[in-house]
């Protein structure tokens, strides 16, 4: 029995592995990578490497065995049909006989475009009768302070609004990953994973100044400003688009919920944001 981590050298499918790794011996893990070179650090650790390719489907042939729980980290490659991309796993994963397929989906609140994949997706694995797990993953604390250089130049610039964000680290939403690869009862479960407390970008921008000692002003701009925005910092317009699109779905209140789902599986409070820009502004 083998857990399959798709995506494995990615920004959340090495927190999984490195969880994995705490939780379970390194040769009951197998990390699925385009690039094995990216991956030999896990390998050196007794990782078994799979190296496939979510457009190549024969890549996977083998990949997936009898009983195995596979996590499948949804693709990022808005521009190549990701639903047909995630089903190249999903087949595999009926094929051989898994016995859980989770998946990182998005919040079930969210109505933005880049719902409608993931919504694909789901539809897909529930029609294919596998035995399931959907990890409806909210908003990352990274998407914003991967950006800090950004913010304390120009400020913080969204679309947003007044609205609020309940975000957690992505190492949360990796433990709630290993908390269903590893553990019981998961079979046929859905979980809405959000951070504990919402926050608005005005605060965010108070605790950026506050810990930089910089001055940071959050500017709310309209959707189709920031569209143009990103696309004049390189952006392809239709993902700067999908992007301003979250935003306003920020501004309705679709990712403020707090159902406190991922606290419940990890175990312990989520990452405060402000524990998130403490880290970043350390990095």
């Amino acid at each position: 029995m083998s857990i399959v981590v798709t995506g494995a050298t990615g920004q959340l499918g090495r927190h999984v592995v490195e969880q994995l790794l705490e939780k379970v011996p390194a040769d009951q893990i197998t990390a699925v990578v385009r690039d094995a070179e990216k991956a030999s650090g896990f390998a050196a650790r007794g990782v078994k490497i799979a190296v496939a390719d979510y457009n190549q489907p024969e890549t996977f042939d083998g990949v997936i065995a009898a009983g195995d729980k596979v996590l499948l980290i949804s693709g990022n490659e808005f521009d190549k049909g990701r639903v047909g991309q995630h089903k190249v796993v999903l087949d595999a994963a009926k094929a051989a006989g898994a016995a859980l397929l989770a998946y990182t989906s998005a919040p079930g609140t969210l109505t933005a475009a880049l719902a409608d994949d993931h919504k694909g997706t789901e539809a897909a694995i529930l029609e294919s009768g596998v035995t399931y797990s959907l990890l409806r993953n909210g908003w990352y604390n990274e998407n914003y302070t991967e950006q800090l250089a950004v913010a304390l130049e120009h400020g913080v610039t969204q679309a947003a609004g007044d609205g609020k964000v309940a975000s957690a680290a992505r190492a949360d939403y990796a433990a709630a990953a290993v908390a269903v690869l590893t553990g019981e009862g998961h079979e046929n479960s859905t979980y809405e994973l959000s951070g504990d407390t919402a926050w608005g970008f005005a605060e965010y921008a108070a605790e950026v100044a506050k810990q930089s000692g910089k001055d940071v002003a959050y500017n709310a701009v309209p959707a189709d400003v920031l569209t143009g925005i990103l696309v004049g910092v390189g952006l392809p317009e239709g993902l700067a688009a999908i992007l301003a699109g979250v935003d306003v779905a920020i501004e309705q209140g679709q990712l403020a919920g707090t159902p406190g789902d991922l606290s419940r599986l990890t175990g312990r409070p989520t990452t405060p944001i402000a524990e998130s820009i403490a880290a970043a502004l350390k990095g």
